[in-house]
Parts: C-alpha cells; structure tokens; sequence
C-alpha cells in the first residue's frame, strides 16, 4: 500500500509542478498580452485626438490674434463718434470671439486657458482705461494704438502659452 502511494506521488508530483509553472508562466503570458493591447489602444487614442488638439490650438491662436487690440481696431471701425458706443462695439466683439471659441478650452491645458481667459480680459480692462482718457471714439482708437506701440499687448502672454503647449504636444 505504502508502495502504491508512493508511487502515485511520484507521478502526481512532477505533474502538479508543472501544472504550477504553466500556470504562472500563462498568466504572466496574458499580463503582458493585455498591457501590450492596453498601450496600443492608448497609442491609437492619441493618435485620433491630436488633431483635435491642435485644431483646438489654432483656434485659440487665431482668438488671441483677432482680440490682439491693434488687429481688433483695424477690423471694428466706429460707428459714430460716441466713445461709449465704440467701446462696447469692441466689448461686445471680444465676447462674441470668446464665445464662439469657448468649447476648446476642454481640449487644451487649464494653464493655456487660464492664459487665454487673463489676456482677454486684460485687453477689455486696458481698453476701458484708455477710454476713460479719451474723449472720442478716434481718440480712442488712436490712444490704444499708441499704448501698444509700447508695450507688448496681452494676447502675446496666451500665444506664448500655447505655441510651448503645442511643442509639448509635437
């Protein structure tokens, strides 16, 4: 009996460490086959939203430049003389520029919207400064022109930001 039983272990034995060593062997098998599926799906991710990315760039690249307050007065002329009129003519522009492009902001970093959110509005608060020392809506368009021959407008601080955001992303 103790024959038989040895016997049976003997045979038993081997095949249960190698059942253990195949079993390891075809688990680490499937770990790897499974991140290997998990990276090549995540590289295929990120090969379908960059576009999205970088069109979302552009657009906020092409807002910071049409808000840029030596552009912005080229393209919105007054219509009277009235400065207050002017002024929220080019508010009112600003805003219609910022709400068109408001959905890309899910797209891009917090820091680059940030950025894009300060610039625009430093652009309305400069402008309502120098309105307040203007006494016509050509006086303002000309003092504002005069302030930025001088100093760099704020919209350069976003493009900035998001010129380093789409490098990052390159």
């Amino acid at each position: 009996m103790e024959d038989k039983l040895l016997e049976s272990i003997a045979y038993i034995l081997p095949a249960l460490v190698t059942a253990l060593v195949a079993y390891f062997m075809f688990k680490e098998f499937l770990k790897q086959q499974n991140s290997e599926k998990k990276l090549a799906i995540l590289s295929e991710v990120k090969k379908e939203s960059l576009p999205i990315k970088l069109k979302a760039y552009e657009r906020l690249m092409l807002f910071c430049e049409r808000i840029n307050p030596a552009k912005l007065l080229v393209r919105v002329k007054p219509v009277s003389e009235n400065i207050n009129d002017y002024l929220q003519l080019l508010i009112a522009n600003i805003e219609q520029e910022f709400e068109h492009n408001l959905v890309q902001q899910m797209y891009i970093s917090d820091a680059s919207w940030t950025a894009i959110l300060a610039s625009k509005n430093a652009v309305i608060n400069q402008l309502k400064q120098v309105a307040e020392t203007s006494k016509t809506a050509n006086s303002l368009r000309e003092n504002v022109i005069l302030y930025y021959t001088k100093t760099l407008p704020p919209t350069e601080t976003a493009l900035s930001f998001i010129k380093n955001e789409v490098r990052k992303l390159l």
